[in-house]
This record gives C-alpha cells, structure tokens and sequence, in this order.
C-alpha cells in the first residue's frame, strides 16, 4: 500500500468514527440551533490549528449566520513560523492562563448562548480555560477534540483538567495519538495528520443538521452560495444578506460591555 492509500484507507476510518457519534452531532445541532432561532451567537473558538474548524464553521461556502468565529491572531498565524510573530510565540501564548478570559472580556455573553471550542490534545491551556470560562457564565460548550490523543497527552491547565472536563457534550475526530496517520518505511515518525479531516466532517455534519433545523422551523438561513450554483446576482444578495444578519447578530455582544 502507498502512503497515499495509507492516507486515504485511514481517512476512511476516520468517517467511521464520526458516523458512530451521530446521536452527539444530533445533540449539539439540537443546542445550536436553539441558540441561532432565539437570535443569538454560538460561539467557536479554536487556537493553533484548530482555528482551521473555527473557519469551516462560518464564514465560508456553505454556511451561514449564527456563529461568532473567535480567532485570535497570536494564537494561530503560522505563516512566518520564525522570527516576530513566529511559532514559538504562538505556542508558548496557548499556555498562558488568563488569556482566555482576556479574549471572553470582549464579549457580552448571553443566557442561551451556545459555544464550540476545538482543540486536538484538548489540554493547552487557553482553548481549556475558554471553555471553563464559557461555563462559568453559563454558556453551555461543545468540546471537539481527538479522544486517543487527548487521552494520551498531559494537560498544562493549572488545575490539572482537559478540554472535555468543561464541556456539555464531547466529539472526538477519531484522530490517533500524535494525529499523523501514516508510517514512512525508514522515518521513525509518522506524517499526514487526521484531526482536520475528521474536525471537518464534524463541523460540517453539525452545520448541515442545524440548516435543516431552522429551514424546518420557518427560518431557513441565508447560505453564502457560489454564483455558478445560484448565479452572479443571487450570490451576491446572499453575501450581503448574510453579513448583515451577522452584523446585527453580534452587536449586542459588543452594546453592553462595561455597563
């Protein structure tokens, strides 16, 4: 078998395990869209490479209003990997306690509020603290995290607990101890992650449940669409559709801040 098929052969497993968590999916689409009816914001958060799923959630192709990405740059600009603004940085901010408390000060966070936070290991520091702090105010979490790898990895969170201690529901992207998938002969380290293609199927497995949701209870959302499915006009209605409800969403989270 080629590292390709390797690849794949893995990548199909990882379908599996995300079609075995469906009653889970089924949960949090259920505690989505309950957020998104009442006219508030599930907010997704993810640091380091896990801002990948925060992306795939909102704003792109195929998705629509409702969601708040919380991406904080520090935390997940790999482009210059060294130098000012490199990884080291990136990775040694993950683990400063008190930063997620920081971000959550930007926000006024709402009863009924919903969230989903990402992380592989499920125990850097921020992305645990975040879900902590999303609890704490009573916004009820979505853990999406790699359980074999998480299981396998020692938490930096002071107070010794894991992403998963701090959520409501957990889903796990089938991705194995370390996250790469394939076995080079002659390298004694694997290559080829998987935690982004099982994340992938999961956000957008929730994404497409919580769509139906709402077109089922007479508030079908505004998807952004491409011009060569809906064309040039259509699209551009939608964009500017979507944007907007966006924008009315997530004012009131920045109205009372301070008050």
């Amino acid at each position: 078998m080629s590292p390709a098929e390797s690849f794949l052969q893995q990548s199909s497993r990882l379908i599996g395990c995300v079609r075995g968590q469906l009653p889970v999916i089924q949960e949090a689409a259920d505690l989505f869209a309950r957020t998104i009816l009442a006219g508030q914001m599930v907010h997704v958060f993810g640091s380091g490479h896990s801002r990948i799923l925060v992306e795939e959630m909102w704003p792109r192709y195929g998705s629509f209003p409702g969601f708040n990405p919380i991406v904080e740059l520090s935390l997940t600009f790999h482009n210059l990997v060294v130098g000012a603004n490199g990884q080291r940085q990136a990775m040694f901010l993950e683990n400063v306690s008190g930063l997620a408390a920081r971000i959550l000060r930007n926000f006024d966070l709402k009863p009924g509020d919903s969230a989903l936070v990402a992380s592989s290991s499920g125990c850097n520091v921020v992305p645990v603290e975040m879900a902590e702090e999303f609890q704490r105010r009573g916004v009820r979490v979505v853990a999406l995290i790699s359980k074999d790898h998480s299981e396998a990895s020692t938490t930096r969170h002071p107070g010794g607990k894991k992403l998963q201690d701090f959520a409501d529901l957990v889903l796990d992207t089938g991705a194995p101890v370390g996250d790469a998938m394939v076995k080079i002969d002659g390298l004694d380290t694997p290559v080829a992650p998987g935690s982004t293609v099982g994340g992938c199927l999961l956000v957008n497995a929730i994404k497409a449940e919580v769509a139906d949701r709402l077109t089922r209870s007479g508030h079908p959302p505004r998807v952004l669409t491409a011009g060569a499915v809906v064309g040039a006009q259509r699209a551009t209605e939608l964009f500017e559709a979507a944007y907007d409800e966006h924008a009315r969403r997530i004012a009131p989270y920045y109205a009372g801040l301070g008050a």
